[in-house]
């Protein structure tokens, strides 16, 4: 969860690391360092607490240089946010490194080195690493071979970044589990934890696989698997660009990505559907084999995405007939699963590097599924990489903690996954082309749902001195009905639940007075009136009502009872995007009512790399 910039060229390397953090931020942010090699062979190192401003504000007063460098902004895993705890860390004066991941033998080791006379500064597992390396150093190993020796010691997993003080001309990374890039530029070289710190300075980069250790110079890159062999990584050129993740004329990098959902659903659609069809190729060139064994699907996912499984389980089934289990991650990886055949893995990710599904998916290959299929936005990422299908999301960086379009581009995606299923299980061709026609509506009908914004801007006043909240749903409804309360508690700092609305009278209407909104997601669908049964339970006590739906659906508006109409058509494959707008407005509107850091709310980080 934490973000690595490091580079060696003929220019002062600080500008370009100091960019590079301001870009990672967003994964990370209790802390700050950077390090540099000085004209006098010194290593200068910097650090604060906090954003990566207060790291800005050191330099102000304590200026660094060099052209040899690293930096590193910190989301705690060991020990309390501080500046002892922040990297980079030092060993001797003479090695420097900064280091993503975990480390699980960090105790036995520490103990082993304060028996060969080290003392340590921090409470973090990553100094430890670094007193290793410099230990092989002191065995007379040049630097890659002591990372190397290091790194067979190690239980965990890492992306390391390594300098040495009288080597001014190289700099060390190597990669297990956590993802580690390098930039290739004219007379310099780069490393970095994910492409978007490096796109002001290249778009061409090497993505190092696990085992990998990589020796770097101003001109050249030499890797070596975890053999000792040479390898070559291939150079890609990344079609992002450096102004793809600026903020623009908007307030906040989240109201942006809301605004670019119709761009972004209509960039993961294009191509892949077609006359009428949803073209199963998209899902790579083995998805025809690989989908005529399906018998069942299990998907696997975290948070935001675990939400977008929980739709794709009711398209599935309504579509395919096939049974579907969804499960958290986290969850799935500590039990012994029964995997019937012919089932395939689903895994959904926003980054492609969330540890636990990263996890689960290298668990799920010894336990016989029928292959593994991963949703993903980030193409370098190590789930797209290791799975036999994929479908990129295609949604653009997202940089707001609180996944807004990276979430509707995997319903889109999901979507697609669902009709081609149901191709396969008797789907008939006029269906599957009306489902194909509310794919492409979606663009627009997002469009239409963005034009709620200024009046949802005045709904959210409602909840500006509220504690608490309660979304309710019915159906796919109800999986959106969790994302938006689980948008909300994140961005507002509100606690908020969601239930399936047929639910109430099971205990949570016990909560419901004039102090808890509840916030209602009712489309014009097959459970309408039902809803509407359930929804009298809450004026019943009194509660006040936000009901999202459309003009078809005729919900009466009262003192207690605030209907947003939407001008939107309804449709299986539409209700789930299309409501999940009005919901991350309105979390976006409290917030900024509530004054919280609405990109970078407190505890969470962008991609979970680590347990």
């Amino acid at each position: 969860m934490c973000g690595i910039v490091a580079g060696i060229a003929e220019r002062d390397i600080v500008p370009v690391l100091m960019e590079g953090l301001r870009r990672l931020e967003y994964r990370g942010y209790d802390s700050a360092g950077i390090v540099a090699l000085a004209g006098d062979g010194r290593l200068e190192r910097r650090r604060a607490v906090g954003k990566v401003g207060r790291l800005d504000s050191e330099l102000e007063e304590h200026e660094v240089g060099g052209r040899l460098g690293m930096a590193h902004t910190r989301w705690a895993t060991h020990g309390e946010p501080s500046e002892r705890n922040a990297h980079p860390h030092v060993s001797g004066d003479e090695v420097a490194l900064v280091h993503n991941g975990i480390i699980e033998n960090h105790e036995a080791l520490r103990e082993e080195l304060h028996g060969d006379g080290y003392d340590f500064d921090s409470e973090t597992d990553s100094e430890v690493v670094a007193h290793l390396v410099h230990r092989e150093l002191r065995r007379g190993n040049a630097l890659p071979a002591a990372v190397r020796n290091t790194v067979e010691r190690l239980e965990g997993a890492y992306a390391l970044v390594v300098i040495h003080r009288d080597q001014p001309d190289l700099l060390v990374a190597a990669r297990m589990g956590c993802p580690v890039v390098i930039g290739r530029g004219i007379g310099e070289t780069f490393v970095a934890s994910d492409v978007t710190a490096l796109l002001p300075v290249t778009n061409r980069f090497q993505f190092l696989e696990d085992g990998d250790i990589a020796s770097l110079t101003r001109d050249n890159v030499v890797v070596r698997d975890r053999s000792g062999k040479p390898v070559e990584r291939p150079i890609k050129e990344s079609e992002l660009s450096a102004e793809a993740v600026e903020r623009g004329e908007f307030r906040h990098f989240m109201l942006k990505e809301i605004y670019e959902q119709p761009r972004a659903l209509a960039e993961t659609l294009e191509e892949r559907i077609a006359n009428g069809k949803v073209l199963e190729a998209a899902f790579g060139p083995q998805s025809g084999k690989l989908f005529e064994q399906v018998r069942a699907v299990h998907i696997v996912a975290c948070g935001t995405s675990f939400h977008a499984g929980l739709v794709a389980r009711h398209l599935v089934e309504t579509l395919a007939g096939l049974p579907v289990a969804v499960e958290v991650a986290s969850e799935y990886r500590y039990r012994q699963p029964a995997v019937p055949e012919g089932t395939l893995f689903v895994t959904i990710s926003q980054s492609g590097e969330t540890a636990d599904t990263l996890a689960a998916l290298r668990m799920a290959r010894t336990l016989g599924y029928a292959g593994a299929l991963t949703i993903c936005n980030v193409p370098e990422s190590s789930l797209v990489r290791e799975s036999e299908l994929v479908l990129m999301t295609r949604a653009g960086p997202e940089i707001g903690v609180a996944s807004t379009k990276a979430f509707t581009t995997q319903l889109a995606a999901l979507a697609l996954l669902a009709v081609v299923l149901g191709r396969r299980n008797g789907l008939d061709a006029a269906k599957e082309k009306r489902l194909v026609g509310e794919l492409q509506a979606l663009p627009d009908m997002v469009a239409r749902a963005l034009k709620a914004d200024t009046e949802i801007s005045r709904i959210a006043e409602l909840f500006a001195d509220k504690e608490h909240a309660l979304f309710l749903g019915r159906g796919a409804s109800g999986a959106i009905a969790l994302e938006g309360a689980l948008k909300l508690k994140e961005i507002s700092y509100i606690h908020a639940e969601a239930y399936p609305a047929g639910e109430l009278k099971h205990g949570p209407l016990a909560l419901v007075d004039e102090n808890m909104p509840v916030v209602v997601v009712a489309p014009n669908d097959d459970t309408l009136e039902k809803l509407k049964s359930n929804l009298a339970e809450v004026r019943a006590r009194g509660g006040e009502l936000i009901v999202f739906t459309d003009v078809a659906s005729h919900f009466k508006q009262d003192a207690n009872t605030h209907v947003v109409e939407l001008q939107i058509e309804r449709g299986l494959l539409l209700d789930p995007v299309t409501y999940t707008v009005p919901l991350q407005l309105l979390a976006y509107h409290v917030a900024v009512l509530r004054g919280t850091d609405v990109d970078q709310p407190r505890n969470l980080a962008k991609s979970v790399t680590v347990e």
